[in-house]
């Protein structure tokens, strides 16, 4: 029985890759954060900067998202490129995502790239993309685990060791490398490849087929029978490949090379600093070759005593070539002839290693945890990515076709060299001058870079040699560039056409400033979550005089890792920040009416302004149902009277505009009224005789899109309504089946984008704009129609679902059957061939729903027991065609509240009296006041919570709240130098000389107010001292009297090394209100030790115990 579920989906990000999925021509990025899979499309917008700048001056503000494109402005004005990210789809997966490949296969249903997955237990998964599902599609899943897969009995098992994925460039095969020392190799077709042709005869076959002709796809499937992209997959040890590869520590797939060929790094005999004198130089790199049909190895080179700390192999394309070793304080390259060429990035290389290094120990980079990529496929320069989330870039001397030096220089931070605040776990290219960085610790990023031409470059071009040039690494139309590319070792001509780049090197410090990096997009990373505990949500101001409380709880995790460290806060409800509040007793609805004029332009200065300009609300009191108009000044809101606008004509069902704003439609039960922007009486359209008022059915529900109007009867009949030039609403003529009545609701929507490219059969000409109308049947069934077409008297409509593209109500432009059973998947063909329950379906809206960068219409229904049914709407291909037709996918919607607003709904009957509405700015429902809000602009909502960051820029470990101060005590720690201390008893201490000093951690705690989420005050621990844990108790602070006060206690470790036992220490602390500094309200409060002792190990949990004031300590093994 599993009695717990996840807060959040996962948001580290540990793989990703970018391929061409959806299509052959799409420019994807796949992430996998764990066990959940997301597929992005990439959107090129022109970010106006200058518009999204926040305001508030808030210094925590710019160092949560530093040289972000949202939040400064470049030198290129405030209109710049930038690449969003768009989500497509996201999967949760059985078991935890190891590694990630892309494979072209010869035929995909997409056209696209498949995509390998591997997942922990030695199980790979070939997916591709099924567009008629617009869904992932298996093809094969390949496990190796087992006991066919013979091993040693002392080796690992493998569930307890590392596998991972590599891929041949080419797609020629896929080795999963799993165990101690066992690989399977998954071999792919390819056209023109021995796997394909191996079985090709001329004298039976005829000519051979050319890979570029049409035909050969057909002539590959008739010929060799393949049915599986694959070949059958086998298991060989490392040890057959080459006896050498004892203890195997990374490959991967080079480029340029005929036959799939792989690098690895390997060692005879285990690494061990205890052995280290003996065992100095223990590593050596192998280049094996792959025979696929003979299953058959062939080693080609090996470089030997490479220092003992190398951990990785970054295979390199054109120009550069080879490959890249990586250790812990050395970068290596080797060329495919076995030429080696090396940096030492600190001081301790020279001691490590005796493999012969060019010194640049003046850099003290730290290389555990960094991460290399390519910038760009063409270039000669690499991006390096510290586990401290700062960047330099590696470029190479190349002299013809060798290499001849390596240059290492770091990014300034001012030009973007510490964007990402924590260690990088994975890198993909996703156009020209992008790249996407993501992280378990931090935000993952997507990176621009521009770079300054030097003054030949400039002068070259014709440009003035004193101007400040700066290229931009993309535009717009370089996002859908294909990213593959073949490189062949033996394919001269091709080769020769390659660009070689000669790299800045170290010697050229004007060149130190070349790139700038920033921010184009972000995923939230909401973990590592190492500390939890609840505290009471701030109060947000409502007005001057009058503070709106939010009820409930809220809870404050700590997640991230270093510069990335912070406090996020999670909430149930959006707490809006309310601007400006007017009190309005029995409003129930609320409309916001933005008019314009045509002869002296916008009405007033609120609207110059881009406001709205009327308020207008729906009463229903004992006076009876009424509405009231309200204009907008700087002053605030009042009534307006002087107008020909009635109030007792009743309370409004729908308020809008036509012809474009300048016509204001108030929908009363009984009738219609158009007004001008000034609200003088332009049209009385009555709806219902006033002789058989009783009788005539009422208006229940409207939708309006300019210049239609849509209204729905009570009696289940619908009507629609055109506004002519002069804005006179007149009824649009509509056939026997829509007049049959059977519709429970329906919307109007203008599908811009021509996102459901439904087209009539009959020829239209109006200018009114692509608007569909949707209803909803009685039956459950989808009607999506156009208005302009009238539908002829003999036809017989079934109760099915319906589209129609005004102004045609002749004929249906879609119709789908059987929507009451919530199919997966909604299609005109769709029907249950065996009875199953029918969902009682009762209101209908198509909405756009996304920001401001991406916008996307989504079919949402709502049910009788108030359930949210959404649909997302694609182009599904029609098999042997061309064309597309048009589906709904139902998506999960975890995120919708389950909890009944009283304003809306009848406790007596459960039933909701209001509908749906789709909120294109400020408007909604009232409970008794009208409030101006916004939402907060630093909160997230993407996880089914309203999610808010606030950085601290330090590791987090611990953390608990004050009810009494309505204050928070954290304990973060921070990395500090370390230096051996004197000691009489270690003489040698004191001949220390380096300067590249290890580092260790020192705790601090901290005070942080709830309102500001500001520090005020902090008591700092001593060296190499960390908080465990913090809790607040109500503890006994007298014996005589038994008094008892809520303290703050602290328990931590102070960790000396490997060779001394760790000690403990308890902190008591009070927080005592103290004189606060002027203008800041906040520092009230202040941190008073009360007690310290010293512990005999560390103190890893705090709790109360009993009722008499009692604390219980978890120390060491006690």
């Amino acid at each position: 029985m599993q009695c717990y579920t996840e807060l959040t989906p996962p948001t580290a990000v540990t793989h990703s890759l970018s391929l061409p999925f959806l299509s052959a021509s799409a420019n994807n990025l796949v992430v996998a954060k764990t066990s959940l899979l997301q597929i992005f499309a990439l959107k090129a917008v022109l970010a106006d900067t200058s518009a999204t700048a926040p305001t508030s001056t808030d210094p925590r503000r710019s160092s949560i998202h530093p040289l972000d494109s949202s939040t400064a402005v470049t030198q290129r004005g405030d209109r710049t490129p930038t690449t969003k990210l768009v989500l497509i789809a996201q999967y949760e997966l059985s078991g935890v995502v190891t590694s990630l490949g892309r494979v072209k296969i010869l035929q995909s249903r997409s056209g696209g790239e498949a995509l390998l997955v591997s997942l922990r237990n030695a199980k790979v998964s070939l997916v591709e993309w099924d567009p008629e599902r617009y869904s992932i599609s298996t093809i094969s899943i390949h496990l190796y685990e087992g006991d066919h897969i013979h091993t040693s009995p002392w080796e690992p098992d493998a569930e307890s060791s590392v596998s991972y994925l590599t891929v041949d460039p080419r797609s020629r095969c896929a080795a999963l490398k799993f165990g101690g020392r066992q690989m399977a190799i998954l071999p792919f077709h390819q056209q023109g490849d021995d796997l394909v042709m191996g079985d090709y005869d001329p004298d039976i076959d005829g000519e051979r087929p050319s890979p570029t002709t049409p035909h050969a796809k057909s002539g590959l499937e008739s010929k060799t029978g393949n049915t599986t992209p694959y070949s059958a997959s086998f298991v060989v040890s490392t040890l057959a490949l080459d006896p050498a590869l004892l203890h195997p520590l990374h490959l991967a797939f080079l480029y340029e090379y005929r036959e799939p060929t792989f690098g690895v790094l390997s060692s005879q005999v285990a690494s061990s600093m205890a052995l280290f004198p003996e065992r100095r130089d223990t590593i050596s790199y192998t280049v094996i070759t792959l025979d696929l049909e003979q299953q058959a190895s062939t080693a080609l080179l090996s470089v030997n005593n490479l220092p003992y700390d190398m951990f990785a192999v970054v295979p390199l394309r054109l120009p550069v070539g080879g490959s890249l070793l990586i250790g812990g304080n050395e970068l290596i390259h080797v060329d495919q002839a076995g030429k080696t060429n090396g940096v030492a990035v600190n001081e301790f290389a020279k001691t490590c290693t005796s493999f012969p290094l060019v010194d640049r120990s003046d850099l003290s980079l730290r290389l555990e945890g960094c991460l290399v990529a390519q910038l760009g496929h063409d270039s000669g320069e690499l991006l390096l990515v510290l586990n401290t989330g700062e960047l330099a870039i590696i470029g190479f001397k190349i002299d013809g076709r060798s290499i001849s030096g390596l240059s290492i220089r770091r990014v300034p931070d001012s030009n973007g060299g510490s964007v990402l605040l924590a260690a990088p776990s994975c890198a993909s290219l996703v156009g020209r001058g992008r790249i996407f960085v993501g992280s378990e610790d931090a935000d993952s990023l997507i990176l621009g870079w521009s770079r300054r031409l030097d003054k030949l470059k400039r002068q070259s071009s014709g440009l003035a040699a004193g101007a400040d040039v700066e290229m931009e690494g993309s535009d717009l139309s370089d996002l859908g560039e294909d990213l593959d590319d073949d490189d062949d070792l033996y394919a001269s001509a091709k080769t020769e056409e390659k660009p070689r780049v000669a790299s800045t090197t170290a010697d050229a410090p004007e060149q130190s400033e070349d790139y700038r990096f920033r921010v184009h997009d972000r995923l939230e990373n909401l973990g590592p979550i190492r500390s939890v505990t609840f505290g009471k949500p701030q109060k947000q101001v409502a007005s001057v005089s009058e503070e709106k409380k939010t009820p409930g709880l809220e809870l404050v995790a700590a997640s991230g890792r270093g510069r990335a460290g912070a406090l996020t806060t999670f909430q149930r409800q959006i707490d809006f920040r309310v601007v400006e509040s007017h009190p309005i007793p029995e409003a129930t609805r609320l409309w916001t009416v933005s008019v314009s004029r045509h002869s002296d332009g916008l009405s007033s200065d609120r609207q110059s302004e881009g406001l709205d300009g009327y308020v207008i609300a729906s009463f229903q009191g004992e006076d009876g149902p009424r509405s009231v108009v309200y204009t907008l000044t700087s002053s605030g809101i009042k009534e307006m009277k002087d107008t020909e606008f009635e109030p007792s004509a009743g309370a409004a069902i729908e308020v809008g505009t036509l012809n474009n704003g300048s016509r204001i439609v108030q929908v009363l039960p009984t009738e219609l009224r158009t007004y001008d922007p000034d609200f003088g009486l332009a049209q009385i359209l009555p709806l219902v005789d006033d002789e058989a008022a009783d009788a005539e059915p009422k208006i229940i529900s409207a939708s309006i899109a300019d210049p239609y109007v849509l209204l729905v009867r009570e009696d289940e009949s619908i009507m629609v309504l055109r506004a002519d030039e002069g804005g006179e609403l007149d009824e649009v003529e509509q056939g026997a089946s829509l007049q049959r009545k059977g519709f429970r609701g329906g919307c109007l929507y203008e599908d811009a984008n021509d996102v459901f490219r439904l087209e009539s059969e009959l020829e239209i000409d109006d200018d009114a704009g692509n608007i569909l109308m949707f209803l909803l049947t009685v039956g459950g069934g989808l009607q999506v129609r156009d208005p302009r077409m009238r539908l002829p008297q003999s036809i017989h409509l079934l109760t099915v679902g319906q589209i129609f593209r005004l102004p045609s109500l002749e004929q249906w432009v879609y119709r789908a059957e059987g929507m009451s059973f919530l199919p997966p998947f909604l299609d005109p063909d769709f029907w249950f061939r065996r009875p199953q329950a029918r969902e009682d379906l009762v209101e209908l809206l198509v909405a756009e729903l996304g920001d401001t960068s991406h916008k996307t219409p989504y079919l949402i229904l709502r049910s009788a027991s108030n359930d949210f049914i959404v649909y997302q709407p694609y182009q599904a291909p029609i098999s042997g065609a061309a064309d597309t037709r048009l589906q709904f996918l139902k998506i999960p919607n975890p995120q919708f509240t389950k909890t009944a607003i009283p304003s809306l709904y009848d406790e007596s009957e459960n039933t909701r009296h209001e509908p749906m509405r789709a909120i294109n700015d400020v408007d909604g429902y009232s409970t008794g006041s009208i409030n101006f809000a916004q939402l907060p602009t630093d909160c997230q909502y993407h996880t089914g919570w309203v999610t808010r960051k606030v950085a601290l820029g330090e590791d987090v470990h611990a953390l608990d709240y004050h009810e009494p101060t309505a204050t928070y005590i954290v304990g973060v720690s921070r990395k500090v130098d370390f230096k051996l201390p004197e000691d009489e008893t270690h003489p040698e201490w004191a001949a220390e000389s380096t300067s590249f000093l290890p580092q260790v951690e020192q705790g601090t705690v901290k005070l942080l107010d709830h309102q500001t989420w500001s520090i005020i005050d902090e008591y700092p621990l001593s060296p190499a001292e960390v908080v465990m844990s913090i809790k607040t108790m109500s503890l006994e602070i007298s014996e005589n009297t038994h008094e008892r006060r809520p303290l703050v206690v602290v328990g931590t470790a102070v960790i000396r090394g490997e060779d001394l036992p760790a000690q403990g220490r308890i902190y008591v602390f009070n927080i005592i209100p103290v004189v606060p500094v002027p203008d800041h309200p906040e520092t009230g409060h202040k941190l008073k030790l009360v007690a310290k002792e010293e512990i005999k190990g560390a103190v890893t949990a705090l709790s109360e115990i009993g009722t008499q004031g009692f604390l219980l300590a978890a120390q060491g093994q006690k």
